[in-house]
């Protein structure tokens, strides 16, 4: 049977839905027009007032706000409520330039733990639970949100932070840990080093997943849940909006419910900003329409996905996101061709090897090179050259399939690839362009 945490809310009739939009979005305009000068600017530029917003239906009339407009106003510019109201910040890792630092008050807090305990509900869980919060604390927003969220469901919640592989399995067979929270990387790693210890999916206690933060593919799902013997559930969000829990699968696992009472989704084309209809893939755009300390409206994610309002057999009322498809800013063009490391794991995993490679571009005399180092499983391990060559070949076939050119792939030994206990680091762009 279904389980909701907020079965008012998570099953709603689409009119109340829109009807707590409307209301929120438009108070979210105001307050960011009397409080955030950065905003009252950018709207004064698009000839845009808090007068013009009077439903859901003018929020396109609205600039959008990008993550360059989260660098320019580091760290303070778009902080909405006085310094003194905000309790708490999270931060983004910051791979590229500067950190995004967003803010929360206490209600703001408890709105994004309320969205992850949604999510912890939809994958099974209840407070006969044991829930190990595999995601990194402290800056990053994984550990902290599931916690909360944990919390909030009642779960015995261990909160084991990433890394110390030895210490997590231990606790998850000592505690009889049902649900785990981690980066599909890491729990597929987990799963490798289980199945290494000898364990069966029988000796396993976990029962679901929870895992989030980066792209992974439905043939990565598939070989998780066979390693652990649990079905694996997506999350998703973003610092900027709060942090894992904007949106979440259900057990239909056919895409991730938003939560639309706290956030809007729209689809545009990344070209022209256009507005795409439902059921168009497009780039992901989403407002904050509860959060006060940092209230982000129309930020362009990056993430390439499609929104569907079929129906779902679990019963919940709230649009559906697709998994991403990738990111406009992590898109390759190679050779004049778009890849997306997602593509490239499915061919690899489709043809039996782990979903552990990295992905090397280059450029010589002015051309784009493209190289995948890949591990093979220790039955694949051999000496024998020719085996290895077939390989090879295999796999070059299967990735100019994919994706209409060829890549260079060289087979490496199992475990010789650095493993992650974070977000797991596939692609090195070498070109300087």
């Amino acid at each position: 049977m279904e389980r909701y945490y907020q079965p008012e809310i998570e099953t709603a009739s689409r009119e109340q839905i829109k009807a707590w939009q409307d209301e929120r979005l438009v108070a979210q305009v105001r307050h960011v027009w009397d409080n955030v000068p950065y905003y009252r600017e950018k709207m004064q530029a698009a000839g845009v007032t808090p007068d013009d917003i009077r439903s859901a239906d003018d929020l396109h009339k609205l600039p959008f706000l990008s993550k360059d407009d989260l660098r320019k106003a580091y760290p303070y510019g778009l902080v909405g409520v006085p310094l003194k109201d905000c309790v708490r910040i999270q931060s983004t890792s910051g791979t590229t330039g500067k950190r995004v630092v967003a803010f929360y008050t206490q209600a703001d807090i408890d709105l994004w733990e309320t969205c992850c305990a949604r999510a912890i509900t939809a994958a099974g869980g209840t407070d006969e639970d044991v829930c190990q919060v595999s995601y990194g604390y402290g800056l990053f927003t994984g550990g902290p949100g599931l916690n909360g969220g944990s919390h909030k469901v009642g779960c015995l919640t261990v909160p084991t932070s990433s890394g110390n592989t030895e210490r997590q399995i231990m606790f998850i067979r000592d505690l009889n840990a049902t649900i785990l929270c981690c980066t599909p990387s890491y729990a597929a790693y987990l799963g490798e080093s289980m199945k290494e210890m000898g364990l069966t999916p029988e000796q396993i206690p976990l029962k679901a997943g929870i895992f989030g933060a980066e792209a992974w593919s439905e043939e990565m799902r598939q070989s998780i849940q066979d390693t652990l013997g649990i079905k694996a559930y997506d999350i998703y969000g973003l610092t900027e909006l709060s942090g894992p829990g904007v949106a979440f699968e259900c057990s239909a696992q056919s895409g991730m419910h938003i939560n639309e009472d706290h956030f809007i989704a729209e689809v545009i084309d990344p070209d022209t900003g256009e507005v795409l209809p439902d059921g168009t893939q497009g780039e992901l755009v989403f407002t904050s329409i509860t959060k006060k300390a940092f209230p982000l409206i129309r930020y362009r994610t990056r993430d390439i996905c499609v929104l569907s309002r079929e129906k779902c057999p679990c019963g919940r009322t709230h649009v559906k996101m697709t998994k991403p498809r990738g990111r406009t800013d992590d898109m390759l063009i190679i050779r004049g061709v778009n890849v997306f490391p997602s593509q490239i794991e499915t061919v690899l995993l489709n043809l039996g090897y782990p979903a552990n490679y990295q992905i090397i571009v280059g450029r010589v005399n002015n051309t784009d090179t493209l190289d995948v180092r890949v591990e093979m499983t220790p039955e694949m391990f051999t000496d024998n050259l020719g085996e290895i060559s077939r390989r090879q070949k295999e796999l070059v076939d299967g990735l100019r399939s994919m994706l209409g050119l060829t890549a260079k792939v060289t087979l490496v030994a199992p475990k010789s690839i650095v493993r992650s206990e974070g977000k797991a680091v596939r692609v090195i762009d070498n070109r300087k362009i």
